[in-house]
């Protein structure tokens, strides 16, 4: 039976910024932000003034400031790459709690063009961030100091206990870019579009640069410019649009730790329980899924999660792609926008 926020709102639009990957001229987080708020609102036709719920990970006070808002519910929960679907959970709640009619969930980052203009690294987020984190000081000694290094952690013991080897997370790599073959709006539709675009096969991504044994470089998704809003809304503004509502089934969270040290299992993450709390307000299960979009910061990122989901067995994640399952004619699509690797 499906749970108590089960189509308690909808997504009813959503857009992204106007020149998204690697932009020949510089632009700013916020302004990334700004471009795809102008076009979700000119989507649904919402004014950007009815907005009444704002959530963003950073600072959500610079967001309002700039838009003009003053929103009745303000969400900053900031997880890294599974903020936004957070924020969707947390928008249908708030909806469904008479708090707001329209939320608005936005994210603008920067990544190339931070890095064009020489800026280095990323502010904090306040304490317990950074250098000084009690979750990074027995790791940075030994050289973990970034993603890379800790995501081959968990490909390496994914190998190790399950007998899978590079080649067969690289499928996922080339089956997401045949996906941004099909997308213009990709970063890496075509050579004309970038000198690494177009197809790719499994010996090249096995012989790209090693970034940190066993990720080559096009096992890690791209470090590029990018800006996303969605607005949810709830069902009596959802009947009022020109837009077609995407009813909001399922949604589910969960969180287990900052240190990679923390883990209980490398090969194994917080994501069980968060699919366990969707299926469960939605009334589903894996089996009744057709689709899925999945984070994929790295090609073991996105193998493993879709083990936690529950769409394949442990140690076996990797086989949607391999068997063409998630590859365009597939009978399980993923990631078909092309995802983050693409």
């Amino acid at each position: 039976m499906p749970g108590q926020l089960y189509k308690a709102a909808a997504i009813v639009g959503a857009a992204e910024a106007n020149e998204i990957g690697f932009p020949e001229e510089p632009k700013s987080s916020l302004q990334l932000h700004i471009e795809a708020i102008k076009n979700v609102s000119e989507q649904t036709g919402i004014p950007i003034s009815k907005i009444d719920g704002v959530f963003s990970t950073g600072w959500t006070s610079e967001l309002c400031e700039h838009l003009g808002l003053h929103p009745k519910y303000i969400d900053t929960t900031a997880c890294g790459g599974c903020s936004f679907e957070m924020h969707v959970h947390h928008a249908l709640a708030a909806i469904h709690g008479g708090i707001i009619d329209v939320a608005l969930i936005s994210h603008g980052e920067n990544g190339f063009s931070s890095r064009k203009i020489g800026a280095k690294g990323r502010s904090s987020y306040g304490p317990g961030s950074g250098d000084a984190s009690p979750a990074t000081e027995m790791t940075l000694a030994y050289g973990l100091g970034g993603a890379p290094t800790s995501y081959a952690h968990a490909m390496v013991r994914h190998m190790h206990r399950y007998g899978t080897i590079p080649e067969d997370f690289a499928h996922i790599a080339t089956v997401t870019r045949d996906w941004a073959t099909l997308n213009p709006r990709a970063a890496m539709y075509s050579k004309e579009k970038h000198p690494f675009g177009g197809p790719i096969t499994i010996e090249q991504v096995q012989e790209s640069r090693m970034i940190t044994w066993p990720l080559t470089i096009l096992h890690c998704c791209m470090v590029a410019d990018h800006g996303g809003a969605v607005l949810v809304a709830s069902p009596k503004v959802a009947a009022s649009l020109k837009t077609k509502p995407v009813w909001i089934a399922g949604a589910g969270e969960s969180m287990g730790h900052q240190n990679m040290l923390e883990m209980d299992d490398f090969t194994a993450t917080s994501a069980r329980r968060s699919a366990e709390a969707a299926y469960t307000m939605a009334g589903m299960g894996p089996d009744d899924m057709e689709m899925a979009l999945i984070y994929d910061s790295f090609t073991i990122t996105a193998a493993i999660t879709a083990e936690m989901l529950g769409l394949t067995p442990l140690g076996e994640g990797h086989t949607l792609w391999k068997d063409g399952h998630a590859a365009p004619g597939g009978r399980f699509p993923i990631n078909t926008n092309g995802g983050g690797l693409s």
